[in-house]
């Protein structure tokens, strides 16, 4: 779609032609030479005055318009606006921890076929379907043991943070839980991301054994940066040791941050969990929108060039032209009405009984430079006079 960026400048284009009409012209005077009878020797030489400079002066005048009106156009900045670019971004990142303890290998977790699973197969499958649900969030994964590890970035690349996810295994993080670390690395995470609507899910099952930061001190951190933790209990608490799920410590986490704390113990009962995490975290996207520009401002630049270019080079030639022909007219002239004057000159002299030193002017014509003189001429006339006087000399 073609539009132009600054159309009001077209509304200067009649200041030309409202300056030209209206404002006094710049004239330079100069002395001229008064010939009373200029129109006869004009037609004496057989020429025609003509008036070259009006016509110059109204194809110039033109031309300065077709200028002026290019200049503008080019100033209105002419654009070729094609179709709008849309770009949909998230405005929320979703970061899951999740723990790879030994006790996640513990097959305690019914699926919903009824065969037993690992409590880690079970976590698997429920948060490989919540990853293809959100689909417009930025999603993350921190996997956590003795120690808390990012496994993926936060990426709208879900194709790989599921193959990241199916590539991790119960122990690659150590055998203890880290939960307090677990919350820090997720807070440096979503901090470098710099949205403003932040949501960590932790799932666990057991209680916090070898953090370096404790849970609660990491809990109060996330608040501090604006960050929602949503906790997740599946292990057992009636077990002992690190067994023994802490969800005393959970809900306080949640609590402290915005969050929910939630329980499950079986397959079903997760799926429920991360279907109502999905619901209380609505997707919220940002719409960019851009539309490609090109310009071309530069094409009347060109022709206005062109125009000024084009009139000075025929100006130019035509100025050639003219100077040539009369050169060439002068040399002509100098030739063949020299001959003509001695031929004529003798002729008459010899027909009236005079000298070649002294030609005869009398007749009804005279013969001067190729071209018949009549009488009444202010020419013969003065060529008359002189022949009187010079008869009263000799």
């Amino acid at each position: 779609m073609w539009r132009l960026e600054y159309p009001w400048l077209l509304l200067a284009a009649p200041l030309a032609w409202a300056a030209y009409r209206w404002l006094p012209a710049y004239l330079h005077g100069r002395s001229a030479l008064r010939a009373p009878f200029f129109d006869t020797m004009a037609r004496l030489t057989g020429k025609s005055p003509t008036r070259p400079g009006v016509r110059a002066a109204g194809a110039q005048l033109w031309l300065n318009l077709a200028v002026w009106l290019l200049a503008l156009l080019a100033l209105a900045r002419p654009q070729w606006v094609e179709p709008p670019l849309v770009h949909v971004e998230p405005v929320r990142d979703i970061l899951l921890a999740l723990d790879i303890s030994q006790s996640m290998d513990t097959r305690d977790f019914r699926a919903p076929d009824g065969r037993e699973a690992t409590r880690w197969e079970a976590v698997r499958s429920v948060v490989r379907d919540f990853i293809e649900k959100r689909a417009d969030d930025r999603l993350g994964l921190v996997v956590f043991g003795a120690g808390a590890y990012p496994q993926a970035p936060l990426t709208l690349d879900h194709a790989a943070l599921r193959l990241l996810l199916d590539q991790t295994a119960v122990g690659m993080a150590g055998p203890n839980t880290a939960i307090g670390d677990a919350i820090g690395l997720g807070i440096r995470m979503l901090d470098a991301a710099r949205e403003q609507d932040k949501v960590m899910m932790l799932l666990t099952d057991g209680n916090d054994t070898s953090s370096a930061v404790p849970p609660a001190r990491a809990a109060a951190l996330a608040k501090q940066h604006g960050i929602v933790v949503h906790t997740i209990g599946i292990g057992d608490p009636a077990a002992t040791g690190e067994d023994r799920v802490d969800f005393g410590a959970l809900r306080d986490i949640a609590r402290t941050t915005g969050g929910q704390f939630f329980r499950a113990q079986d397959q079903a009962a997760l799926q429920s969990v991360y279907a109502t995490l999905d619901r209380i975290t609505p997707r919220e996207v940002r719409t960019l929108r851009h539309q490609p520009k090109r310009e071309f401002f530069w094409v009347p630049v060109a022709l206005a060039l062109c125009l000024l270019a084009a009139w000075h080079v025929l100006a130019a030639l035509a100025g050639w032209a003219a100077a040539r022909a009369e050169g060439g007219a002068h040399g002509d002239g100098g030739t063949s009405d020299g001959g003509g004057i001695d031929a004529r000159g003798a002729a008459t002299g010899r027909a009236g009984g005079e000298t070649a030193d002294h030609p005869s002017y009398a007749g009804a014509g005279h013969v001067m430079n190729g071209k018949t003189r009549t009488a009444g001429d202010p020419i013969t006339a003065c060529d008359e006079s002189l022949d009187r006087k010079e008869g009263a000399w000799t």
